[in-house]
């Protein structure tokens, strides 16, 4: 009796970017994401979606919480679609809840979390003693 066996090959990559809490980090880490998506063959409707999901986790995370801030990107390929799994962990809140942040104002900031489930396929966050994961996974075909 013959088997037959899946030949689809499932392709993973990933990616780890720490992310200092200074001026600037977010859009260098940005450009750096959009280098390894493109190279990953990412498609680019879902690298310009993708990017703007990093930018409001990791703004969120400098912002709202203690460091370090790292992101960690993963493109899995299976049977011609493509996930990509972008989550920043940081090490949990700076401050008390519903504490703003000073010199913040609350005009200008409050959506990130509303982008990301605008285009996101799935997101969620985890708690663990060591801090706080936020991530989001978008779906290209």
């Amino acid at each position: 009796m013959a088997v037959q066996l899946n030949t689809l090959v499932r392709e993973a990559s990933e990616h780890v970017f720490p992310t200092p809490p200074v001026p600037g980090a977010v859009s260098d880490v940005r450009r750096r994401a959009g280098a390894v998506l493109t190279a990953w063959k990412v498609s680019p409707d879902v690298i310009e979606d993708a990017l703007l999901v990093v930018s409001e986790l990791l703004t969120n995370a400098i912002v709202h919480a203690l460091p370090p801030a790292v992101l960690r990107l993963s493109w899995i390929r299976d049977a011609g679609l493509g996930t990509l799994h972008i989550e920043v962990t940081d090490a949990g809140p700076s401050r008390a809840a519903g504490q703003a942040p000073a010199g913040i104002d609350p005009d200008e900031h409050g959506r990130g979390e509303e982008i990301v489930h605008a285009l996101a396929t799935r997101y969620g966050m985890r708690t663990c003693r060591r801090g706080v994961t936020r991530w989001a996974e978008l779906v290209a075909v």
